[in-house]
């Protein structure tokens, strides 16, 4: 380390130029000399700690593992190993010397493609080195790309390129003219993705209040700027640029479809809560109204039933526990949970089905279609048979269903209802035809026997004795009715 120290400390105090004279050689080749002489003065203080790092080749493998060495030994020719050889003998004596074993490979080596050589390259023989492969990328670009960037394309020209693809600098429009012109050339090429690139270049490069008022002007800008906010979810833009327009109602329900972020269900509780104050319309306030109390339903319901079921103290939470959380579901499914583990609690407790059905009023329809399905997934087909039956005013009962009786027989078959409870809802279908294909259907035969008897059809009659069983009480019953004369 001494005499590397002082070989660099006599290079660098020593010159090796002499003063200008008119009799010095001014040739290519004492200048390629000199220029030899110290590159190989450079050649004994080069610190080679650095040969210890782990070097990586452009296929990604290491520089000096096996695959490596394997691939590049391989590429190499007979008479280029022989002349290396060669020159490992003519090395010097003191890089030769070096106790330590080297990386074979060097980065510059690398880029050329070959393998590093013991003692340094001269610069003449690097100069000759004519036969050896470049391996480095060409990283230039030719002059006609450069003509997307630097010539200067008019407004309407820009937008004409953008259109077909092609990569235009927006920023040397700098002028709020230039800017204007550019979205109007925009908006009349009716391309969306052009309209919305120039939009975010106008949002980037102009202030707010310059922005919003010439968007008020442009109709169709507008729009496309308030569905991009909405869509990148950028709120806080999104609301100024309402609250300029005015449009209350719009800032309303923006608010309030932050409660979408809010994962914490107190914490949306009282953000509905805060949202009913709102300017919103008369619908939609009842609308906010309800979520909020349908949410404070939710709280309350979810608590008391989380007890029950830990607690094992209700028999349909042992056979049937809960699959999900109650909460932040919507009404239907809230009503379909009421009517699936409290269907018989009293009017008073806010879990009670028709508790729910009053306070948010809910329709007819609504309701039996959710408690029809909910009862025959419990296979409860005597709540099934008292959902339909009905009283008149001189007590007599009438089975009676608001959504028909082909949805209800629908329902009941997916649910896997027998054949005699399918059969019982199958007779209250009005229209015949519609009577007859369910009944062939579902193979209610009973049903579809009794209505070909009442049309006095003899001939269907005839042919859907093939469709029962041989021996079977239907066939015996279609027997009886065709010897009936």
């Amino acid at each position: 380390m001494s005499r590397a120290r002082a070989d660099e400390e006599e290079y660098w105090h020593s010159s090796k130029f002499r003063a200008f004279t008119f009799d010095d050689e001014d040739d290519e080749l004492s200048q390629l000399k000199e220029s030899k002489r110290a590159v190989n003065s450079l050649r004994d203080i080069v610190d080679d700690d650095d040969d210890d790092l782990e070097r990586v080749s452009w296929s990604g493998e290491p520089v000096g593992s096996i695959s490596w060495s394997i691939k590049e030994t391989a590429s190499s020719s007979t008479s280029s190993l022989e002349g290396r050889d060669s020159s490992l003998q003519k090395g010097s004596s003191s890089y030769a010397a070096l106790p330590k074993q080297v990386s074979s490979y060097s980065l510059s080596n690398l880029f050329k493609g070959r393998n590093k050589l013991p003692s340094f390259q001269s610069l003449s023989d690097a100069l000759s080195d004519i036969g050896v492969k470049n391996y480095a990328p060409e990283l230039r670009r030719s002059k006609a790309e450069y003509k997307d960037y630097s010539s200067d394309w008019s407004p309407k020209d820009t937008i004409r390129r953008m259109q077909r693809g092609k990569v235009c600098s927006l920023e040397r429009f700098r002028s709020l003219q230039d800017k204007l012109v550019l979205l109007d050339e925009a908006v009349a090429g009716h391309d969306g993705n052009v309209i919305t690139a120039v939009l975010i270049f106008l949002k980037r490069t102009l202030r707010r209040e310059i922005l919003f008022r010439e968007l008020e002007v442009r109709q169709v800008a507008l729009c496309h700027l308030i569905h991009f906010l909405k869509e990148t979810g950028e709120q806080k833009l999104l609301l100024d640029l309402l609250r300029f327009l005015d449009r209350t109602e719009e800032v309303a329900l923006s608010q309030y479809r932050e409660h979408l972020n809010i994962q914490d269900v107190e914490k949306r509780r009282e953000f509905l809560k805060s949202c009913i104050g709102l300017p919103f319309s008369a619908e939609d306030t009842s609308h906010i109204q309800d979520h909020y109390t349908l949410l404070e339903r939710q709280i309350i319901i979810e608590a008391n039933d989380r007890h029950l079921e830990t607690a094992g103290q209700s028999e349909i939470f042992r056979k049937y526990p809960r699959k999900a959380s109650i909460l932040n579901m919507p009404l239907v499914t809230t009503l379909f949970y009421s009517c699936f583990y409290h269907y018989s609690e009293a009017e008073g407790t806010f879990s009670s089905p028709t508790n729910l059905k009053k306070t948010f009023k809910i329709p007819d329809k609504q309701y039996m279609l959710t408690a029809l399905a909910a009862r025959a997934k419990l296979r409860a087909w005597d709540d099934v048979d008292a959902l339909f039956t009905t009283k008149n005013w001189l007590g007599y009962t009438k089975k009676k269903a608001p959504i028909g009786f082909h949805r209800v027989v629908e329902i009941l078959q997916r649910n896997n209802a027998p054949v005699q409870v399918l059969q019982e809802y199958v007779r209250l279908v009005e229209d015949v035809e519609t009577r007859l294909n369910l009944a062939t259907k579902y193979k209610c035969h009973d049903v579809a026997i009794e209505t070909y008897r009442d049309l006095k059809d003899r001939i269907q009659l005839t042919a859907y004795k093939c469709k029962v069983e041989r021996g079977s009480a239907e066939e015996e019953k279609i027997n009886s009715i065709l010897n009936n004369t």
